[in-house]
Parts: structure tokens; C-alpha cells; sequence
């Protein structure tokens, strides 16, 4: 694995569309193997982000947010206990060992999990081009096959030109892109919380006063809004809007937890689509929607506490959801409905904050006419195999490997990190498997 060249003389075994977490786990098992392959030909890899540097939700790094993951299930360990690239090692470098332990947690800062991702990413920045946005991928044909794939991107140095590169398999991981309510414009005075850091930061800097702020979600991030912006601007009126009654606790429990095993992804793979979708909703609490128990806990203490005090910063305007929204010069009109009276409350705020998911991005906004050739099922899902790879029509050779957006097919992991390494390690060995069978690909 050696440093990125373009053109069509110089093929890729495999090039990675993104550059977060989980190509970054491909990269790392990919380096690993180049390490022990011996006398094998060298397996040629590289990996394009449109990012100028890696970044992995930085506008919701708060300084005291922990990690909903254990650390074991690091970019490494649940692959490979034994690879130097695990937060283990991390933290001896680090010279933070022996402090972490002592913590008595498995569940470290976000912070510091960031900073372990780009410890490892820059070991591996010799294979990625940074501010390389993929604008398009094209077949590449020959004797009737499409047997390799040309992608396109802007060129770091010079945004205007393109650079060309050759590849016999993708591996995209793309990311989630923010989810909005519909008819939703984001602006200076409306914000998804994926851009909370650094929004806030300026509204601080600016010296703008205040006094209200509107946050609409349920989830865990829209509560860690909530609680950052009560805490970053003390004068502010800070209003939680959301649907339900209350948060609702996030299922950790031993049990329920075992919807993020590797095997777990087997059982779900192999199941009929009823299964599926049953226990997509069963376990729905694990992850969307939810909030930890202890930020619950601690929103709850500062209500009645401002409530003893009296004035009350914080409102759960529960049971509730945004019928309008107006956006002005200087704030935002915000109507909110009560459902069981229908009620309307006007509340004329400086900022609302859409704390309301994300989504995984289409495969069309990377693959381009790629997509095309990929094969769906009767719902117009993509058809992926157990070892990740999209299947395609019968005429392409080459690959195209998906991490993220299958949970249709691998469950509710398909966007978290939980098995991120092990997903990593099997794209790793398939590519591997695929290039010693000799598929014909020229």
C-alpha cells in the first residue's frame, strides 16, 4: 500500500469513497495485511474525503459528552485484539494509560475518542487524499464487462481540475447527511445540531444577545443540545420541543445490547423481511430516539432546581411538535402545537436548533451512474450481500462495497461503530478472496 497516483495505468484494488471511522477501520485491516502478506503482490488501496482534514462529528464534540460505545469496540479489537492501532495503544502513547484505567469507565471521552481516530488516520495519511470530493464514477468497459471503475475528484491543490483514478473494487462510506423536518431552511438563525459547536461559538463571539433558543428532537443528541446551550448561554430561555411525554431511557441492558454482536448481524442477515422489521422495532430503543439516563437525570435536577429558585431557564414543552416556523432579520417566529388540546403557543426565539437524526446518504450522490448497475429487491432496497458488496447487474466484474445503509439487510449496526471493526475485517478478507480467485477483470 503505497502513496495515491491517479491515472488509468495506475489501478487500485480497492479505492474508498469517505474517509470516517469505518474506512478508516478498511484501511487500518488493509495495512495490517500488507504487513504480514509475505511474498504476496502488494494490494493496492486508497481513499478519497472531501473533508480537508478528518473530522467525525465535530459540531457535537461538548467537552464533557462520553462515548455510547464501549472503547474495546475501537476501530481494531473486536477484529484483532493484539493490533497496535487500538485505543489501548492509543492511550500508551498517549502517556494516558494508567489515568484511563483508573477512571473505572468504558466509556471515554468524545473528545478523546476523536483525538484516537486521528492518531490512527495519521498513520495512514500516506493513503488518503483530503478535499477530494468524488463528483463522479464511470464504468469502465471492456469485451462487454465493466471491469473496473474510473472516479473522479476535485483535485485538492486546484478545486477546478479533476483527478482521475482507476479502481477494480469501491468501498463507500459515505456517512449520514442531517435529517430535517420537511420544508426545513436551515440559515444563521436556524441550525441542524450537527453545526452546534461551532454556531454557538460564534453566536458567543459576536456578543448578540440571547433570549430564547428552541430545540426539536427527543433523541440524545437533541438532550445534549438542550443541555450544552443552557449552559453556554446563561441568560437564554432554553425550550426542548419533542413528541413524546418525556426522554425515554436508552436500553443498554446486557440483554438488549446483544442486537450490536457481530453474530447478531448473521441472525438478522438470514431472517425473512418480517423478522427483520420486527426486530428493528423491537430494539428501536437501543438507539433512536433515546437518551442516557444519567443526562435524563441531570436535566430533570436543573428544572426543579430552577423551579426552587425561581426562574425557570429550562422548558420541556412536551407532547408537542413545530407547526411553523418564520424566519426574520433578527429571530425566528416559532409556533408550537400542544397535541391534546391543540393549542398554539408563538414563541418568538434568536436560534432553533433541529436535534432530528440523520440519514444514510443515497448510493445515486456517490455512484452517479454507478448506481444504475446496482440490483434491488421488490421494496427498491439495495441487494447486498452478507460480505458487504452490493450485488450488480451480470455484466460488471468490478465491486462496490457498501458500509453504512444497509440496515435493511445487516441490521441496526449498518451506522453505528459497535461492529465496526469486525465489518472492516470481513470487506478486508472478501476483497482479498475476490482478487486470489481471479475474477476476470483484465
Amino acid at each position: 500500500m503505497t502513496t495515491l497516483h491517479s491515472g488509468p495505468d495506475s489501478v487500485y484494488d480497492v479505492l474508498g469513497v469517505g474517509f470516517g471511522p469505518a474506512n478508516l477501520a478498511l484501511a487500518i485491516a488493509l495495512h495490517e495485511h500488507g504487513v504480514t502478506a509475505g511474498p504476496e503482490a502488494p494490494f493496492r488501496a486508497g481513499f478519497l474525503e472531501r473533508q480537508p482534514r478528518f473530522g467525525w462529528h465535530r459540531g457535537m464534540l461538548i467537552d464533557d459528552a462520553t462515548m455510547q460505545v464501549s472503547f474495546l469496540k475501537d476501530l481494531v479489537t473486536m477484529r484483532d485484539p493484539t493490533s497496535d492501532f487500538s485505543f489501548l495503544c492509543y492511550l500508551r502513547e498517549r502517556g494516558r494509560l494508567v489515568d484511563f484505567l483508573n477512571q473505572k469507565t468504558l466509556f471515554p471521552l468524545r473528545v478523546e475518542f476523536h483525538d484516537y481516530f486521528e492518531w490512527a488516520a495519521a498513520r495512514l495519511g500516506h493513503l488518503v487524499a483530503y478535499g477530494a470530493e468524488v463528483v463522479a464514477v464511470r464504468p469502465v468497459t471492456e469485451d462487454g464487462e465493466v471491469r473496473w471503475f474510473d472516479v473522479v475528484s476535485r483535485d485538492p491543490a486546484a478545486p477546478a481540475r479533476h483527478t482521475v483514478r482507476r479502481a477494480r473494487a469501491l468501498c463507500v462510506a459515505t456517512g449520514l447527511e442531517p435529517r430535517l423536518p420537511p420544508g426545513a431552511v436551515l440559515s444563521d438563525l436556524v441550525w441542524h445540531n450537527s453545526e452546534l459547536l461551532p454556531r454557538v461559538d460564534e453566536l458567543v463571539r459576536s456578543g448578540r444577545p440571547v433570549r430564547r433558543a428552541v430545540v426539536l428532537g427527543a433523541g440524545q443528541s437533541a438532550a445534549e443540545a438542550v443541555d450544552y446551550l443552557h449552559r453556554r448561554l446563561p441568560e437564554a430561555e432554553i425550550c426542548s420541543v419533542f413528541a413524546k411525554y418525556g426522554y425515554t431511557p436508552a436500553d443498554d441492558s446486557p440483554f438488549a445490547n446483544r442486537i450490536f454482536d457481530p453474530e447478531a448481524v448473521d441472525v438478522f442477515y438470514g431472517a425473512p423481511a418480517e423478522v427483520k422489521q420486527s426486530l428493528f422495532d423491537y430494539h428501536r430503543s437501543t438507539n433512536y430516539s433515546v437518551v442516557d439516563t444519567e443526562l435524563i437525570e441531570s436535566l430533570s435536577r436543573t428544572m426543579y432546581q430552577e423551579r426552587v429558585q425561581g426562574r425557570q431557564r429550562l422548558r420541556m414543552l412536551n407532547v408537542s411538535r413545530i407547526r411553523e416556523v418564520e424566519t426574520r432579520d433578527r429571530d425566528v417566529r416559532v409556533t408550537v402545537e400542544y397535541l391534546p388540546t391543540g393549542e398554539r403557543e408563538l414563541l418568538a426565539s434568536d436560534v432553533l436548533v433541529y436535534a432530528t437524526g440523520y440519514r444514510p446518504q443515497s448510493i445515486g450522490d456517490s455512484l452517479g451512474e454507478i448506481a444504475k448497475l446496482c440490483l434491488r429487491d421488490d421494496e427498491d432496497a439495495l441487494r447486498v450481500g452478507r460480505d458487504h458488496r452490493v450485488e450488480t447487474a451480470p455484466n460488471v466484474t468490478a465491486d462496490v462495497y457498501l458500509q453504512g445503509g444497509t440496515e435493511h439487510t445487516h441490521g441496526l449496526t449498518s451506522t453505528l461503530l459497535s461492529t465496526t471493526a469486525v465489518r472492516a475485517g470481513e470487506i478486508c478478507s472478501a476483497l482479498l478472496a475476490r482478487r486470489r480467485a481471479d475474477v476476470p477483470r483484465g
